[in-house]
């Protein structure tokens, strides 16, 4: 398969290889290297205080990118605008060239559910997330990328492939996407979805950067814990999609169980050995 050429996905984006930065890797992220640009969640910031570390790797010329874990823009109920003030907020802080979320919803009847949930795939449904996504763009200020994520079960009846939806999701907003292969290897694993057929319906021109994430499986299930070491399934999916078209960036997820700083170069070192592959 012979890719498609290479270039940016998004003026001003991320280029190379990143890693999630967390208060309690500060200085490893500070000391780490080959990182070229680093994710921040935008909950865990003040966007008015922002933690001495993160000048330090701006004053370096690293991008930081603010990632959204609450505005659950595929929930029925109405948009959070403080939320999607804040995350605006932090990106301007920040001086981001752009921000993200997730295709999920976290949030129904009142209750925050603590996890992302995802969304039915249905032109309903389809309907919603456009509609929250406008809404989210009218006010941000910087574009938006949007993640496909892990999930432990799926909707009955769906009408469209994943592929399909976050496509016509991405035509429909303009949005960009922010593609997590791990979180395609737990839907291969979990719901038996075949991941190759996802990226041949996915707009790989609109993919402006990669999550790579460790996990495990248990009992057949599997669990995107960032927690654990990268598997070769996650590799290999960033292999393929590299041989469709390579992403301008891919990013290391880490939130738990931190190993010594080696290990995480060594997770780093090999994200970038699969995403610079000179391919026939």
């Amino acid at each position: 398969m012979t890719p498609s050429p290479d270039a940016p996905a998004l003026p001003g984006g991320p280029v190379g290889v990143g890693i999630g930065w967390r208060r309690e890797i500060d200085l490893t992220v500070e000391r780490l290297p080959g990182v070229d640009f680093v994710e921040v969640v935008a909950e865990d910031l003040d966007p008015d205080e922002l933690p001495a570390s993160l000048g330090v790797l701006r004053e370096r010329g690293l991008p930081v990118l603010p990632h959204a874990v609450s505005l659950s823009l595929g929930g029925a109920e109405p948009l959070r605008h403080d939320r999607v003030r804040h995350l605006a907020a932090v990106a301007d802080a920040l001086g981001a060239p752009m921000a993200s979320d997730h295709v999920a919803f976290v949030r129904a009847g009142g209750l925050e559910s603590g996890h992302l949930l995802p969304v039915p795939r249905t032109r309903e449904a389809l309907a919603v997330v456009v509609d929250n996504v406008r809404a989210t763009q009218a006010e941000l200020g910087v574009p938006l990328a949007l993640e496909n994520i892990a999930p432990l079960l799926a909707w009955p009846d769906d009408a469209m492939t994943e592929g399909a939806f976050l496509g016509e999701l991405c035509e429909r907003t303009g949005a960009w996407l922010l593609l997590d292969v791990a979180n395609l290897h737990a839907s291969a694993v979990n719901l038996g979805q075949d991941p190759g057929e996802v990226l041949d319906e996915l707009p790989l021109e609109r993919v402006v950067y990669v999550h790579a994430a460790g996990g495990v499986e248990r009992d057949g299930v599997y669990h995107d814990t960032h927690a654990h070491p990268l598997t070769p399934p996650v590799l290999d999916l960033l292999d393929e999609l590299c041989a469709r078209r390579r992403p301008p960036a891919v990013l290391l997820e880490r939130d738990d169980r931190y190993p010594p700083d080696d290990e995480l170069a060594a997770e780093l070192a090999a994200l970038r050995s699969v995403h610079a592959r000179v391919r026939a």
